[in-house]
């Protein structure tokens, strides 16, 4: 009889689960890694012995360090080495606006430190490759300051300025609780530790600022708050996560106009100012009892228990489980209105800041759940600051370039101060706040403005990239899809760039400033690091550095921009005037004269309109927006928010990320094919062979749907031919020019013909349908007459 037992030698040994963390970077023991942006400073705790490694991440780029020890003097032993240079980088980086500098400077500060004696080392440089490094050992205890300075860049040159990755190799490696703090944002109040499986209150008046930060990461903790004058008369009116989430509209608070918590009494109690993480549970309780026991674990310590015991001496009554703002609490319902949560978002030192608007009761808790994912299996600590109300924090949340990079706060652009007097509401769009509209026109009235008159709009967070060297053709010829050869100085084109499948990583333009000179402008930072990527993989000596900081846009876009445009700018007698200049070119010039502030001015847009964008540096921004303003104003120019500026190019047929493509989508599904010149680009390029394939045997198509309703249709509605889904809505709008519903969506090839009857699903896509017509995908002005004239 056959054996139906494995032998022993066939036995399959217990196995580890492998789980990656592109979230986190992997690194070696004892080791961590800092990046300190272009133009920005560092500063960061150190130990004799400390191993430290400097990248230039993207080449030419200079790095000045400095060194304070434990008394506040600058000391170049603390380097190992001399200072070559006075620290006039560092000098010049804390006198501007950036958070950097704020947060570098405040640190100097509680340490004493005399600024006007510091030096500094100065390493790497121009001529630097990408990836060059430098390393040295730390001598001394003390703090390492570490800055990557530049002059502002006049947007005709291409001398950005370029991030510097830090990595230290601690001598020793101690898992301290004040080593793992971050530098406070300012002089705390209080600092108060909220060690893991324990709660505690405190009390904070109004005005006054509350950080809570995930010490080690992946730690939940519960944040509850009483308005302090009703608890003295013995009310216990709570804040209210049901109230906050209905008169807010949505989950819970975010930074920015959505940003309050509400008690009971619907008053306002935090205002949610920073947010590093941007997943947070308004749901359900803190953790209690009753959960512990239902899943075999009796006697369980839990947040409500530890929430009675730190609230008891404030004369709060204890409860069987407390509604709470549960932060960094990774909780979510699924399609089967299925309550469920997993690990949390948040990584070392993650924080959430509020301001209380009234004198505050407060209690924190620090998760006990070890029982599952909540707290990644593992609780640790929780530490609450609080600052002044005197301190100065805007308002911001977290935007991280690629799934290991560090936070970076949301910026305003540098035309921020100009639009900020005429709207506050604004919305993150990838590390920036943008205007959604303006109060005193309104979406509708932006929109006509810029169909009948013209518009101006904020673009500054486009990103930017600066790509030079002998073989920055060859590079962009490779990565691109369009035909770089043909493309002549002052030119600018349209492309895709791909992954080898054919599956789009971001659609831009390229600018060619000069034979071995270009600028790439896109809506992703990974098209920047693929480049860079490519050119290593290829040995292509070119140099792809970002610029996005250091080049800021705005749009003017209209039947009459021309004419507004034209009255402000200069351009030299080889440059074509603002009147000569064609469609896809650019030229570079000046604000009002020879002496003015310098730009460059491409005639492109986003609009379906003629149009114009101005790029200028940061500190020239106000002259430019000035500037247009007033020329503007005979003409009837109206600012244009993210509302209006959807509706436009939806009209137009004109394509978004995340919507009409993303990865998965070629550029001939995305509606893009003339960006794919198959037969006459004769060069390889990425992706070339699968684009071929998939060209041939196409699955989708890009397509206008003309909706005959009146109802609102929006990005991943289904559409349908009887029961069968046959393809997805991928934008909506209400056309005003057109007077009815419009949409774009992604159509299975065999029922996307024009004229083919559709419905667009709603509620569960079965019970309630609007009907629709396939058209072309272009709803306004299909032959691009507009933007040619």
């Amino acid at each position: 009889m056959r054996d139906l037992h494995p032998t022993i030698a066939g036995v399959r040994p217990p196995s580890a689960s492998i789980i990656r963390y592109p979230g986190i970077a992997t690194l070696p023991p004892n080791t961590e890694r800092y990046r300190c942006k272009g133009g920005g400073s560092l500063v960061m705790r150190v130990e004799p012995g400390d191993h430290i490694t400097v990248t230039d991440s993207e080449g030419g780029q200079a790095c000045e360090l400095s060194f304070l020890d434990t008394t506040g003097k600058f000391q170049a032993a603390g380097l190992g080495t001399a200072f070559t240079h006075a620290a006039e980088g560092l000098k010049s980086i804390l006198s501007s606006s950036d958070e950097s500098a704020a947060r570098t400077r405040a640190a100097l500060q509680r340490r004493g430190a005399d600024l006007s004696k510091a030096g500094a080392f100065r390493i790497l440089g121009t001529a630097s490759p990408a990836g060059s490094t430098a390393e040295f050992t730390i001598a001394l205890t003390g703090l390492l300051i570490v800055t990557a300075p530049g002059d502002a860049m006049s947007p005709e040159a291409q001398d950005t300025t370029t991030p510097i990755e830090i990595r230290i190799r601690r001598s020793q490696f101690i898992r301290d609780y004040a080593s793992a703090l971050p530098e406070p944002l300012a002089d705390p109040i209080e600092d108060i530790r909220i060690r893991a499986a324990t709660a505690s209150a405190y009390f904070v008046r109004a005005g006054e600022f509350i950080q809570i930060i995930d010490v080690y990461g992946r730690q939940c903790t519960d944040f509850q708050a009483f308005a302090a004058r009703k608890v003295d008369k013995g009310l216990d009116l709570a804040l209210d996560a049901t109230i906050t989430r209905t008169l807010l509209g949505r989950s819970y608070p975010a930074p920015g106009l959505p940003s309050k918590a509400f008690d009971r009494d619907f008053e306002p109690l935090v205002e949610i100012v920073q947010d590093t993480v941007g997943r947070h549970d308004a749901f359900a309780t803190a953790c209690n009892s009753r959960y512990y026991d239902d899943m075999g674990y009796p006697g369980h310590v839990n947040c409500t228990d530890n929430f009675n015991a730190a609230l008891a001496p404030y004369g709060i009554a204890g409860r069987k489980g407390w509604e709470a703002l549960n932060y960094f609490y990774n909780t979510n319902i699924d399609h089967n209105n299925q309550l469920y949560l997993d690990e949390p978002w948040s990584r070392p030192g993650d924080y959430v800041l509020m301001r209380a608007l009234t004198d505050l009761v407060c209690v924190s808790s620090s998760c006990p759940d070890d029982i599952d994912a909540a707290n990644g299996w593992d609780p640790t600590d929780i530490h609450v600051r609080t600052f002044s109300g005197k301190e100065k924090f805007s308002r911001a949340v977290a935007y991280r370039m690629t799934p290991d990079a560090d936070a970076e706060l949301t910026r305003e652009t540098a035309f921020h101060p100009r639009l900020c007097a005429l709207t506050r509401d604004y919305t993150e769009y990838r590390g920036y706040w943008l205007p959604n509209r303006f109060a005193a026109e309104g979406p509708v009235e932006e929109y006509w403005a810029c169909r009948e008159h013209a518009a101006v709009i904020d673009l500054s967070p486009l990103r930017k990239f600066e790509v030079t060297g002998p073989d920055a053709e060859e590079l962009l010829q490779y990565c691109l899809t369009r035909d770089v050869r043909k493309l002549s100085t002052g030119q600018v084109v349209y492309s895709a760039m791909c992954y080898e499948n054919g599956g789009m990583i971001d659609d831009g333009t390229l600018f060619r400033l000069g034979d071995k000179n270009f600028r790439w402008i896109g809506g992703d930072d990974y098209s920047g690091i693929w480049l860079r990527e490519q050119a290593e993989k290829k040995g292509f000596k070119a140099w792809v550095r970002s610029s996005t900081d250091q080049m800021h846009n705005i749009a003017v876009q209209g039947p009459k921009s021309r004419d507004i445009v034209k009255e402000i700018i200069w351009t030299a007698p080889r440059q074509p005037t603002i009147g000569e200049l064609e469609w896809f070119r650019f030229a570079v010039g000046r604000i009002g004269d020879f002496e003015g502030a310098p730009v460059v001015v491409s005639r492109t847009g986003y609009t379906g309109e003629l149009g114009y964008e101005i790029f200028c540096h940061p500190k020239d921004a106000l002259t430019v927006f000035d500037a247009i303003w007033q020329a503007g104003q005979p003409h009837g120019l109206k600012p244009m928010g993210l509302e209006a500026l959807d509706m436009v190019r939806i009209e137009a047929g004109l394509i978004f990320a995340h919507h009409e493509f993303t990865d998965q989508t070629d550029p001939f599904e995305a509606g893009i094919g003339f960006t794919v010149p198959l037969k006459s680009k004769q060069d390889d390029f990425i992706g070339r062979d699968a684009l071929i394939r998939r060209k041939e045997n196409p699955r989708h198509l890009l397509v206008g749907l003309d909706v005959q309703a009146n109802e609102a249709v929006g990005h991943g509605d289904c559409v349908h031919i009887g029961r069968a889904q046959v393809g997805v809505v991928t934008s909506a709008t209400r056309s005003p020019i057109l007077a009815k519903t419009i949409a774009l969506a992604r159509i299975d090839v065999t029922h996307a013909g024009v004229g083919t009857a559709v419905e667009i699903g709603k509620l569960d896509g079965q019970q309630k349908r609007l009907p629709a017509v396939i058209v072309p995908l272009s709803h306004y002005d299909p032959q691009k007459t507009r933007p040619r004239s």
